[in-house]
């Protein structure tokens, strides 16, 4: 294997968000073990980057499940030596129904995605990045407009993303001392096959459906990459994006 500087492992990244975290990453210079559900995602997005095989490492995953995400960190290790970056970006949403037509399965399923995934992220990130030489990393947590508001119907989705503020802040606090510095990004409508229903017209607080501005997800990308590249002695704890236009701060 050629000698890569950083590696990072970003999850989800079969579409989206993380796919697009993944590209800017490889083209960054990243040596990146990607991780979704479907592995022939991820050979697309592989071949996508025009990255040879010693940049990329490519596992079929369930973030829900933490020996596959062991598995993850282990192979990565493995493959390139160490983890300087984690972006757990995986997640998931319930149907935008009334609290009470939420079926258990609909809610554990979200919960085991965005926030036990999230959580079997860090706990992983945490185990390697202590003792690895130079020790340390960066651990970036997908967040969410919603773990600040809600939208109607999203009781799963909006209850996990303020999960997952409360355990980047718990991170923060645990990180000192190991060199771990961990941050979250707050995501608004990014421009994503998954939120073309948004530009068509979505539900409002106020019963009305309206369209929704998105901004582009290359900018996402690009502020991973920033806070990827950041040294270790500096952070941005938490990092909102959206289009400036976006029902964000006048939501109701």
């Amino acid at each position: 294997m050629k000698n890569v500087a950083r590696v990072a492992i970003v999850t989800g990244a079969g579409a989206g968000i993380g796919k697009n975290a993944a590209l800017s990453l490889y083209r960054a210079g990243y040596a990146v073990a990607i991780c979704a559900r479907r592995k022939e995602t991820l050979d697309e997005v592989i071949e996508e980057a025009g990255v040879e095989d010693d940049q990329a490492l490519a596992l079929s995953v369930d973030v829900g499940d933490p020996d596959a995400i062991r598995n993850l960190f282990d192979e990565t290790v493995k493959k390139f030596g160490r983890i300087d970056v984690v972006f757990n970006n995986a997640g998931i949403s319930a149907p935008p129904v009334p609290i009470d037509e939420l079926t258990n399965e609909q809610w554990q399923n979200v919960v085991n995605t965005n926030f036990s995934g999230t959580f079997y992220g860090m706990r992983e990130a945490f185990r390697v990045m202590k003792t690895q030489n130079p020790k340390g990393g960066r651990i970036i947590n997908n967040g969410s407009i919603s773990a600040h508001t809600p939208r109607p119907f999203s009781a799963p989705y909006t209850s996990t993303k303020h999960a997952i503020t409360g355990i980047t802040k718990s991170g923060c606090l645990d990180g000192r001392g190991h060199n771990i510095v961990v941050c979250q990004i707050d995501i608004g409508n990014a421009v994503t096959p998954m939120t073309e229903r948004m530009a068509k017209g979505i539900l409002q607080p106020d019963g009305s459906m309206k369209p929704e501005a998105r901004v582009d997800v290359q900018q996402i990308g690009d502020l991973v990459v920033h806070m990827a590249n950041m040294p270790l002695d500096a952070n941005i704890p938490f990092a909102t994006i959206m289009a400036p236009e976006m029902p964000f701060f006048g939501r109701g």
